[in-house]
């Protein structure tokens, strides 16, 4: 049997708290036999994602729906597509994960949606196109993840939209993740490396990630591994969107919604199995949402004095 392999993806500077934790974790993964690799991504040139929606387009026909733009981004699309697992960690500078990670998220978004890839298949299938015109095989094997984020502050809510956001890199490609860590008060030492706490938690995660990998089974490989429950069942976060609509409260990592209820003076929320199956961290949402962009989009020419229309905008302001 071939080794699994452990992909670490850090956002964070060389040889930093972020980095030696996904390390620490991959080390773990390692020492159980498994195979691992590392990628530090500012290392990288990756730009913007334009939103010329070819991948878009090209998904839409049946093609890859590869991306356009010509930089170092297949370099973590090959590695992804090799890989079982995968820990992504960036540090929080201003409440959320950098501005590279949000990059490299926005070229993953639909071009390697798994809803849009296996109808992108099934089209390109039906009106037969070659194996190499079609997304990437190894798009659909199940992959799971770990999500780390480090912040200096010393109070918790300074990272408010860290872990939600570093959802991102995994809704996508339908990555399942079983473990987070949140790492606030990093200011507070000098380096992780002499936070004992800290550093048996991320051997605990790379241990979790190896025991996750020796299962054939998808529920036990898929099942939530971490330390904390979170308010959303499904994804285990703790951040909720009140919609003032009766008790009616949203997750929005997940997208699903439900009823807000105090329980012996705790908050609890009620998600209904229909709404947690729905949540864009499985199939079923993304499908929602692939259904909803090929069904409801636009295309060019609905308007016809379009160019006259915006005109008056053309060197305004510059």
């Amino acid at each position: 049997m071939s080794k699994k392999k452990v992909l670490g993806i850090s956002f964070g500077r060389k040889m930093s708290n972020t980095e030696v934790m996904i390390k620490t974790a991959l080390m773990e993964c390692e020492k159980a036999g498994n195979e691992v690799k590392f990628i530090r991504a500012d290392d990288l040139n990756i730009q913007d994602c334009t939103g010329c929606i070819a991948c878009v387009v090209g998904l839409l026909q049946g093609a890859s729906g590869k991306c356009v733009i010509k930089d170092d981004m297949h370099i973590i699309d090959e590695a992804l597509m090799e890989c079982d697992a995968v820990i992504v960690g960036s540090p929080t500078y201003v409440l959320a994960p950098t501005g590279r990670f949000k990059t490299v998220c926005d070229r993953l978004g639909p071009s390697h949606d798994v809803a849009f890839r296996t109808e992108a298949k099934k089209a390109g299938i039906e009106r037969g196109g070659k194996p190499e015109q079609l997304p990437d095989e190894r798009s659909f094997k199940k992959r799971i993840g770990a999500l780390i984020t480090v912040g200096g502050a010393m109070t918790q809510n300074w990272l408010s939209f860290a872990m939600p956001s570093m959802y991102e890199f995994t809704i996508s490609m339908g990555t399942s993740v079983v473990d987070k860590y949140e790492y606030f008060g990093a200011m507070a030492h000098e380096h992780v490396v002499g936070n004992k706490e800290v550093m048996d938690r991320m051997v605990v995660m790379g241990q979790n990630i190896a025991e996750a990998l020796k299962c054939e089974d998808d529920t036990e490989l898929t099942k939530w591994r971490g330390n904390d429950e979170g308010i959303c069942p499904v994804c285990h976060c703790d951040m909720l969107t009140v919609l003032h609509k009766e008790n009616k409260v949203e997750c929005p990592v997940c997208g699903i919604s439900g009823d807000l209820a105090l329980v012996d003076g705790k908050i609890k929320v009620n998600f209904s199995e229909a709404e947690k199956n729905r949540s864009r961290l499985f199939y079923a949402g993304k499908l929602e949402h692939q259904v909803e962009i090929s069904t409801k989009a636009v295309g060019p020419g609905q308007i016809p004095n379009k160019k006259e229309l915006l005109e008056k905008y053309l060197g305004y302001g510059e």
